[in-house]
């Protein structure tokens, strides 16, 4: 079985060519892809060479885990039936190249416990469910951010979520094309925020150039999250850290209880991810799709339509 799939053959060089799949299993899915989205973290990594080593990291290999589509044949122990929308965080299942994290295809094999239901009426959005379930993920358990850091997708299902709990954070930002869209919260600039004392701080810009700057906007014992993705060693200053007494918390990747608290809040309507597609383009014209999600500061989330492929 044949599948279209964006390949990185190598940093900066990308194609859109026919991979082979491996059969299905009873317990997978053969779902066509709609819909898939283009991270400008651990993709824009991926893409220029720059990503650390990475558990299955290798050329050539087909990006994303972001896809929305449409089981075409389920397996008797998928737990999943012909017909149903889902969202599917990624494949593993290309014969010929590496899956890392293999979204990115007109028609991918998956299990059946790893896929999400969608409603009908999600569209290109329903593939950021993974993206709502990492902002989650990173909430969950822990002290609302009074600070986020970064008016991104993620950035502001941040604030989405922290509203949404009954938070009312800040948000700094820097690009005045990101300013806009915010909803019960305030978008700011560093320079003309004046506060010193936040509790929780939320990173989502993935630059280590900022902890310096956010430990001395710290209150004493205050928490500092880090919740992008760093190229770079992460490192600070210690003596104003010691003065603040500073903690530091990774926020990983999210789990299947984020998708399913993410999936019931949109259900509900606790949630919205309106507003963060802010550019579509036809699977093959990925090439150019990646160049705009990773340059152009006007593009909050890039979406590879691939209905014309499958």
């Amino acid at each position: 079985m044949l599948s279209r799939a964006v390949v990185l053959e190598a940093p900066r060089r990308l194609s859109v060519a026919d991979v082979a799949l491996r059969d299905p299993g009873p317990a997978d899915c053969v779902v066509d892809i709609e819909f898939s989205g283009i991270s400008t973290g651990t993709e824009k990594l991926l893409y220029t060479g720059a990503m650390p080593p990475f558990p299955g990291l290798g050329y050539p290999l087909v990006p994303g885990y972001e896809s929305a589509g449409v089981v075409v044949e389920a397996g008797p122990e998928s737990g999943r039936k012909v017909g149903e929308r889902v969202f599917v965080p990624g494949s593993n299942a290309f014969s010929e190249v590496r899956g890392l994290f293999g979204g990115a295809a007109s028609r991918l094999v998956a299990a059946g416990d790893r896929l999400a239901p969608l409603g009908e009426s999600q569209g290109p959005e329903g593939a950021l469910l993974a993206l709502a379930a990492t902002a989650r993920h990173a909430l969950a358990g822990h002290d609302l951010p009074e600070l986020i850091v970064g008016h991104g997708a993620l950035g502001r299902l941040l604030a989405r979520l922290t509203v949404a709990a009954g938070g009312a954070p800040t948000v700094w930002e820097l690009n005045p094309d990101r300013m806009q869209g915010a909803d019960g919260y305030a978008v700011t600039t560093p320079d003309a925020d004046e506060r010193r004392d936040y509790g929780c701080i939320y990173d989502c810009s993935g630059d280590v150039a900022v902890l310096d700057q956010l430990v001395l906007r710290l209150a004493k014992g205050g928490e500092i999250v880090l919740a992008g993705f760093y190229a770079e060693p992460v490192a600070f200053a210690f003596p104003p850290a010691f003065m603040k007494e500073a903690t530091f918390r990774v926020a990983a990747e999210w789990s299947p209880d984020d998708l399913s608290a993410v999936s019931a809040m949109l259900e509900s309507g606790a949630l919205s991810l309106g507003g963060l597609v802010t550019h579509t383009a036809r699977a093959q014209d990925a090439a150019e799709a990646y160049r705009t999600a990773f340059e152009d500061a006007a593009c909050l989330k890039m979406i590879l339509d691939w209905r014309a492929s499958a």
